[in-house]
């Protein structure tokens, strides 16, 4: 007979204790409820107590969190967010300083090139499942700071797979422009045709369907069939090498303008999922850490990871920002809004450790650094940006001189 302590929903339960406890602690040091989670996940982590570890159960139910995050994200957005001109010179930049910061960092400590080159792709990475939910808490998802992170973001997933693609082929010594292109091709096309398939397919397809007595007898037949399609879009993401959130995202805008009679709303019923399995999300940041892998011998590279990877996405994503019209600190909310690496940069490490590229050190060094970029975010925003109003944002979020 299964062990009460290992059952599915002994563990399930614990988790939502454990992110109850995350509120809990976030309320009391005036923090979002993300810092509150990851923190509490480092404590019951094995980091501190033990209580648990980053199993595959762990594992799954965190990953369901971030796509579910991310569906109900896109319900904010349309696609003439993500394609302004803007977003491509913000993800461009926001990709290529990183790199060269996070390769001169690491040539800098003696690493040897090809481990040089794989720090430099982690710090490519960008993880908007923190940010997008920070601007969620604070009502900030329709500002044009916002905006900008989100576009960029989508694209900037597309650019670190391409930087991640030809890492490899560089250090495994087969780089060909050919492999570049397809790479690009099948997730520029997936993007593009997911997208339009959305939009001009089920999303009128699921008007129809709202009106029949099928579905008014079984109302929640829609909701469900949404759901379908948002894991099916993620999975599609995946198959092509983009991360799964991108493809949830997509299925969230690509259903943005459903309006439905009989059913109920697909972005209600998505939200509620949200409550539950992006909390467990963020409480599985600070499970993966174990801070007791970090030795004096790459404290100092941490932390000086950390800054190169905080302050080239300033850098790579705020100047085009403010270059594009935006005012300073929204440039600024954009930078550091692109800075939090989280899983995203944690799998680009997972890959160069597998492949024998980069050590153990190292690995922990790009793991934490995820996470300490993860924690920032919230932080800075919830006591610089959003502390006191210096923008004023009408419908088109544009900032008062105050804030330029």
């Amino acid at each position: 007979m299964e062990s009460l302590a290992t059952s599915v929903e002994f563990q399930m339960s614990l988790l939502l204790f454990v992110a109850l406890g995350g509120y809990l602690i976030a309320s009391r040091i005036n923090q979002s409820a993300v810092i509150g989670l990851i923190l509490v996940g480092l404590l019951v982590g094995p980091s501190v107590l033990g209580w648990i570890t980053y199993t595959d159960f762990v594992r799954a139910l965190a990953h369901l969190g971030a796509v579910i995050l991310l569906f109900v994200i896109g319900f904010e957005f349309n696609i003439r967010d993500i394609i302004h001109p803007r977003n491509f010179a913000i993800a461009l930049l926001g990709v290529i300083i990183p790199w060269v910061g996070g390769w001169w960092l690491a040539t800098g400590f003696g690493f040897d090139s090809a481990s040089a080159i794989f720090v430099g792709t982690a710090c490519t990475a960008t993880s908007i499942a923190i940010t997008a939910n920070v601007l969620k808490e604070l009502g900030k998802l329709q500002t044009e700071a916002a905006k900008a992170i989100i576009g960029a973001a989508v694209i900037d997933d597309v650019l670190a797979l391409l930087a991640l693609a030809i890492s490899t082929d560089v250090v495994g010594g087969s780089f060909s422009y050919i492999s570049v292109a397809i790479v690009t091709v099948k997730a520029v096309s997936f993007i593009v045709i997911a997208a339009a398939i959305g939009i001009f397919g089920v999303s009128r397809f699921l008007v129809r369907l709202d009106a029949t007595p099928f579905v008014r007898k079984y109302p929640e037949f829609i909701f469900i069939f949404a759901m379908m399609l948002a894991f099916l879009y993620a999975m599609g993401a995946e198959a092509v090498g983009l991360s799964a959130i991108v493809g949830a995202f997509i299925a969230g805008v690509s259903f943005k303008d459903v309006e439905l009679h009989q059913s109920r709303s697909l972005k209600e019923g998505a939200e509620y999922l949200q409550i539950i399995f992006a909390a467990i999300f963020f409480v599985s940041l600070g499970i993966i850490a174990d801070l007791h892998a970090v030795t004096s011998e790459i404290l100092f590279f941490l932390l000086a990871l950390t800054l190169v990877a905080i302050v080239t996405k300033v850098i790579g994503c705020g100047v085009p920002a403010k270059l594009a019209g935006l005012c300073t600190k929204d440039s600024l909310i954009v930078g550091f809004g692109m800075a939090p690496r989280g899983e995203v940069a944690m799998i680009v490490a997972l890959i160069g450790l597998e492949a024998g590229v980069i050590d153990q050190g190292i690995y922990v060094a790009l793991v934490l650094m995820s996470l300490l970029t993860t924690i920032i975010t919230p932080i800075v925003y919830r006591n610089w940006f959003y502390r006191g109003e210096y923008c004023t944002y009408d419908a088109s979020a544009t900032c008062s001189d105050a804030g330029k």
